[in-house]
């Protein structure tokens, strides 16, 4: 029976998400971030949005800033104004030490009072509970020395960059490990943006050199708690998917339509890694038409749901102004109609 009467059109308990997550057999694909507002979304409709409050999130998250560099009290003025990729904080490495010596001790950041008593009040609902912050080791650093430094920097200032990297390795691994003790999560959310439409965003061969050794060592701290590691990396990461499953990555976001190969991504990935699909917010939730939105999501979930699990569907990234409101519904109900067909498929085998 798959009607929004079912108890599976409910938010899920965190043992069906851990099912999906683990590949144990979950009794249906969980919904998480589908329901990701982008820019103008709100403006757009409004009250309306509030619709789709029947559809599931079948995840919380609490955010934490691991880095306030606004609040660090650095003796040089910030640069202000110009594209987002051509800030930057530290323009001469010269300021490095400085900047590693001023940031914040993850042991006494208040932010945690805040966090601990959302915790407190979510794990009686035996809620599948995250915690995490956007940028890593490759959007971090470039929004610290902006896109072009980074990008010459990977070839000659490569020592600086390992400092760069080991500082914010030191700082995320004490956030996280205060975060696993106090607010008890399931799982740790991150993002890298690590590709572009057509390929990586540096060689295979520098991210394995500069960036890999950084993300293992998070994942190494993840693992022994066994916290489930969710990366949102936008583009074609095809080359690197095999490292990233290396170092710890769990579950990978979105495998990005028209630069990489589902099925093939799914084929050769699918044991080693789940999937939160990401449903195309570039063009089909914008440009098509509601059944070509349904046949969409059937494709996602045909390719990418095995019998034992490793699925998830999500919003490929934040759903922007200009979507039709009736393709936000097609593609939600479809994930939830479609997804518990899926499964029940499997457990009548």
């Amino acid at each position: 029976m798959s009607t929004e009467n079912n108890n599976l059109w409910r938010p899920l308990p965190r043992a069906e998400v851990i099912k999906a997550v683990e590949r144990k057999y979950p009794a249906r694909i969980p919904l998480v971030r589908a329901k990701w507002w982008g820019e103008g979304l709100h403006e757009q409709y409004g009250e309306r949005l509030r619709e789709f409050d029947r559809y599931p999130e079948d995840t919380v998250t609490l955010w934490i800033n691991p880095l306030d560099i606004g609040a660090m009290g650095l003796s040089w003025q910030l640069s202000a104004g110009g594209a987002h990729d051509s800030h930057c904080v530290i323009d001469d490495w010269g300021k490095l030490n400085e900047f590693i010596d001023k940031m914040p001790d993850p042991e006494t950041d208040p932010q945690f009072d805040n966090l601990v008593e959302q915790a407190e009040k979510i794990r009686p609902q035996e809620r599948y509970l995250m915690f995490g912050w956007w940028a890593l080791f490759f959007e971090r650093p470039w929004g610290i020395r902006s896109m072009q430094n980074l990008m010459t920097d990977y070839h000659i200032e490569p020592e600086n960059i390992h400092r760069l990297h080991d500082a914010l390795c030191n700082q995320y691994c004490g956030y996280i490990k205060r975060a696993i003790r106090e607010l008890h999560p399931d799982g740790f959310w991150t993002s890298d943006d690590l590709g572009h439409q057509t390929q990586l965003m540096m060689s295979p061969e520098t991210f394995r050199e500069l960036i890999k050794p950084y993300y293992a060592r998070v994942g190494a701290v993840l693992k022994e708690s066994s916290i489930h590691w969710w990366l949102h990396s936008c583009g074609n990461n095809t080359e690197i998917l095999a490292d990233l499953a290396e170092t710890g990555v769990d579950v990978f976001h979105p495998v990005q339509k028209g630069t990489m190969d589902e099925i093939a991504v799914a084929h050769e990935f699918g044991d080693r890694m789940t999937f939160l699909a990401g449903f195309d917010v570039q063009h089909i939730l914008q440009e098509e038409d509601t059944e070509c939105v349904r046949e969409e999501v059937r494709f996602l979930i045909d390719t990418f749901d095995r019998p034992d699990g490793g699925m998830c569907i999500a919003a490929g990234n934040g759903i922007v102004a200009g979507t039709p409101f009736e393709n936000i519904e097609a593609f939600l109900n479809e994930a939830m109609r479609y997804g518990i067909e899926h499964r029940q498929r499997f457990s009548n085998t």
